[in-house]
């Protein structure tokens, strides 16, 4: 089996991720995945006594603390060690594709956004699954395909349009299908794949880059061609023009994965065997026998989901309510 393609430039996301925290850096995206990975904890009436958190940043950290109160074991890993949380867990700088932990010690894994910047994201997930005790529960987010479309769009056509060829400027990220088969690779039990669509808006496309280093994600490819000044102007000239609101401001565009499921158990729910149902779901329906084509529209699988509603593999991909998701910029 030949190795993943060595994207990403893990000692520089290091030190990129640290010179932000130290700086204050605020990523707003990182506080809504922590927020939405809890939401999705709440669901499980469950009680764990050991959990790991692999990245997401000390929020993450403090606020599952808070969750499980002071007699669970909490163990915070990342590369970074400004972005440990040292008062509300054990603490270790360790890269989210090489987990310091041994099998079977945790019955809570969760992990943060930053997973979608490891070449093995597979081997990085299967660690996590080998920590867990049966039974245990993996919760993990990452940023999905449709992440900063709009940016990756007008870098590409202003490159083209200059250099006659595009260099890669934005990292590129699983989509909600390859998340789903990944899931199935894992051998998880009672697994979901869902995925949350934010729409960020700014005064200005500088302003959306302003946000990204400070959070630490600029640069963070292996390979990175330098960018001169006039594909610069000329990408935010054509975000500008493409991807503006009525108003002016321009949209950015953001796709969070999330990842449930469960290690196997003897004791878990199964599905009965296929053909074993007594049941004619067509009868109940009102329809008549065999009527294959006359299918449940997504939307009328959604009514009444309540807020556990999301974009499972199916059901209707949810999308924020007007003005959520949006960011003032100055």
């Amino acid at each position: 089996m030949s190795p993943p393609p060595q994207l990403f430039d893990r000692p520089r996301i290091r030190l990129r991720r640290e010179r932000a925290a130290r700086a204050g850096g605020d990523f707003f995206l990182e506080a809504e995945a922590a927020a939405r990975l809890l939401d999705r904890l709440d669901d499980v009436r469950r009680t764990f006594r050991r959990a790991l958190v692999v990245g997401g940043g000390p929020d993450l950290a403090r606020a599952l603390r808070r969750r499980l109160g002071p007699a669970a074991l909490l163990l915070h890993l990342d590369p970074a060690p400004a972005r440990l949380a040292p008062d509300a867990a054990r603490v270790a700088v360790a890269d989210e594709a090489w987990l310091p932990v041994a099998a079977a010690t945790f019955d809570l894994v969760l992990a943060g956004p930053g997973l979608a910047l490891v070449d093995d994201v597979p081997g990085a997930l299967a660690q996590m699954v080998r920590a867990l005790v049966p039974d245990g529960l993996l919760l993990a987010a990452f940023w999905g395909g449709e992440t900063l479309v709009e940016l990756r769009t007008a870098f590409v056509e202003a490159e083209l349009a200059l250099r006659g060829g595009a260099a890669l400027r934005v990292a590129p990220f699983a989509d909600l299908l390859e998340a789903a088969a990944l899931l199935q690779r894992l051998g998880l039990a009672l697994a979901v794949a869902d995925r949350d669509r934010i729409r960020v808006r700014y005064a200005d496309p500088w302003r959306l880059l302003l946000d990204l280093r400070a959070a630490g994600l600029t640069g963070v490819l292996r390979a990175r061609r330098p960018l001169r000044r006039d594909v610069l102007a000329a990408a935010l000239a054509r975000y500008r023009e493409a991807f503006a609101d009525a108003d002016g401001r321009v949209v950015a565009s953001f796709e969070l994965l999330f990842l449930t499921g469960w290690k196997p158990h003897p004791g878990q729910p199964k599905p009965r065997p296929r053909g074993s149902g007594r049941v004619d779901l067509a009868a109940l329906l009102g329809r008549p026998p065999g009527g294959g084509e006359d299918q449940i529209s997504g939307a009328a699988g959604d009514a009444g989901a309540g807020r556990s509603k999301r974009a499972r593999m199916s059901a209707q991909p949810s999308n924020p309510a007007p003005g959520q998701g949006e960011r003032s910029s100055q």
